[in-house]
C-alpha cells in the first residue's frame, strides 16, 4: 500500500460505488473549468474516461462538466488541501482532499486523526516520492508492461488491481508517458501525480487491524481525493 490506499473487497468497493463517483464529478468539475469541450480539454477528457469505466451516469457526468464549466450559473470552486501526518503505530500517510468549505473541512479532519497524529507541512513528505501515477490496462494479448515502460519513459511499473499495471513516471513526463503507452498496447485507466511510501512500514495482526480501520475512517470522508499511505503488503 506504499501508492494508493484502495477499498477492500468486493462488498465495501460496492458500497463505495456512490463516493467514487462523487470524487470523479469533483475532478471532472474542476477539470471543466479550462472548457467544456473535451475534445479541447485533454485533462477533462482523462477524467471523463476514468468516470466512464466507472460507470458513473451519463447525467450525472453531463451535470458535473456543466457545473464545473459554469454552464448551471455560477462555477462550483473546489480548493485542494493536503494534510500529512501518522496513523496509528506511525504509519506515513498524505491526504488531499477537495473541499468547497475549507474551515469545514479542517475541523473534521482534525477530528479523524485523533487516533493518529496529525503533523505540519512536511513532517511525512520527504519519507515519499512524488511521482507520476498512470493505471493501464492490456489492450493486446501481447502488451509487454516491462517493454511499455522502458519505451514509453517510465521509470517504474508495478501489478496493479484486476491485471491492471501502475506505470510510475517522473512528474513533468505524466502526459508523454500516457500518449505513448497505447502504442505499446495499454489502455490508460487513470493518470494523476502522486505519493509513494520510500520505507513502508510493515505490520500484521491488531496493530494492522487499527491502522485499517483509522484509514477506511479517512477514505469515508466526503472531501478526501486520496491517500498515501507507507504501509507495506
Amino acid at each position: 500500500m506504499g501508492a494508493q490506499w484502495k477499498v477492500k473487497g468486493k462488498e465495501a468497493a460496492a458500497n463505495a460505488r456512490g463516493k467514487i463517483f462523487g470524487k470523479l464529478a469533483k475532478e471532472i468539475a474542476i477539470a471543466a473549468r479550462a472548457g467544456a469541450d473535451i475534445d479541447m480539454n485533454p485533462r477533462l477528457r482523462l477524467v471523463v474516461e476514468q468516470a466512464k469505466k466507472a460507470s458513473m451516469p451519463r447525467d450525472t457526468l453531463e451535470r458535473a462538466i456543466k457545473k464545473g464549466a459554469g454552464l448551471l450559473g455560477d462555477a462550483v470552486h473546489y480548493e485542494r488541501l493536503t494534510y500529512e501526518g501518522f496513523a496509528p503505530h506511525q504509519v506515513p500517510v498524505i491526504i488531499e482532499c477537495l473541499t468547497d468549505n475549507t474551515n469545514r473541512t479542517v475541523a473534521e479532519i482534525r477530528v479523524l486523526f485523533r487516533k493518529g497524529q496529525l503533523g505540519a507541512t512536511g513532517s511525512v513528505a520527504w519519507d515519499f516520492d512524488h511521482l507520476g501515477m498512470i493505471e493501464a490496462s492490456p489492450a493486446t494479448a501481447d502488451a509487454d508492461p516491462e517493454l511499455a515502460a522502458i519505451e514509453a519513459g517510465a521509470q517504474d511499473f508495478e501489478a496493479s488491481d484486476e491485471g491492471a499495471t501502475l506505470f510510475m513516471t517522473e512528474p513533468t513526463d505524466l502526459d508523454a508517458v500516457c500518449k505513448a503507452l497505447p502504442e505499446f498496447g495499454f489502455s490508460v485507466n487513470s493518470a494523476q501525480l502522486g505519493y509513494r511510501s520510500k520505507n513502508p512500514v510493515s505490520l500484521s495482526g491488531t496493530q494492522l487491524e487499527e491502522v485499517e480501520a483509522f484509514l477506511d475512517a479517512l477514505n469515508n470522508h466526503d472531501d478526501v481525493q486520496n491517500m498515501y499511505v507507507g504501509l507495506a503488503g
